[in-house]
């Protein structure tokens, strides 16, 4: 089991070890990319106190006690000695002072996810059971702006307002999935770039793609939503991975 007891003084101890698996697992799967991305989880009711990641340090390194606690309310957080990435600040801020809906926030450049979203129709048709995951449940951005600073964070954030839009594919950019928890998020993230990575191989065969009709695509996406404990099995089993290794992630 993981150990949760390591420091008990620090707030928040499970979340900050549930996040931190999920950078370890990230990085093993090569999701990341170098120190530029970021993910986030909302630690209070209202969803504007926040862990994310120090500011530019390797996914693979990353443990529970290095998340920044940040209140996306107050600003001066950027002018402190370990201030967050700037533009981690305004998209993840961003979205946790307009979307109190969105717990956990995990930002990739996957390679997969990014081809994608640099396709002039970055839709994900239903081609098979992982597409079909994702069926009326992202939102395209065609409006890159350049990094997420403040303004681009905020304008972001907006395209999640929709609770039932847990996805944001951020053309010419990368990709934003969102959850209620850590185990929920990151498994969206795994599927989606397996979900692309289908799509994107199945294009490249220059064949017509058989796509799901409407109905079956939705009663699919109905179906695992719903399946019982999927993600927290998924999650449990990496974290025990790590476990068995060794790894100082729950540090």
């Amino acid at each position: 089991m993981t150990v949760t007891t390591l420091r008990p003084n620090m707030d928040h101890w499970q979340d900050r070890v549930d996040l931190a698996a999920a950078f370890r697992w990230t990085a093993r799967l090569n999701l990341h990319e170098a120190v530029a991305n970021h993910f986030s989880l909302a630690v209070n009711d209202a969803g504007t106190q926040f862990l994310m990641n120090p500011n530019q340090v390797h996914f693979s390194r990353i443990r529970a006690s290095d998340l920044l606690l940040l209140d996306a309310n107050d600003p001066s957080a950027l002018e402190g000695p370990n201030a967050p990435d700037p533009t981690a600040w305004g998209l993840h801020g961003s979205l946790h002072r307009r979307c109190p809906h969105v717990r956990c926030a995990m930002h990739v450049h996957s390679i997969h996810a990014t081809v994608l979203a640099s396709l002039a129709d970055s839709n994900l048709p239903p081609i098979d059971q992982n597409t079909a995951t994702f069926f009326d449940r992202y939102v395209i951005d065609d409006q890159f702006g350049g990094l997420a600073f403040e303004e681009e964070g905020e304008r972001c954030a907006r395209l999640l307002s929709d609770p039932k839009k847990k996805t944001l594919i951020m053309g010419n950019h990368g990709v934003m999935v969102t959850g209620e928890t850590v185990a929920e998020t990151f498994n969206r993230l795994y599927y989606f770039e397996r979900a692309a990575e289908t799509y994107i191989r199945a294009l490249q065969t220059g064949r017509p793609l058989r796509v799901l009709p409407d109905e079956i695509a939705e009663k699919t996406a109905r179906e695992i939503e719903t399946y019982p404990g999927q993600a927290e099995r998924h999650f449990a089993e990496l974290k025990l991975i790590l476990d068995q290794e060794g790894s100082n992630y729950a540090e």
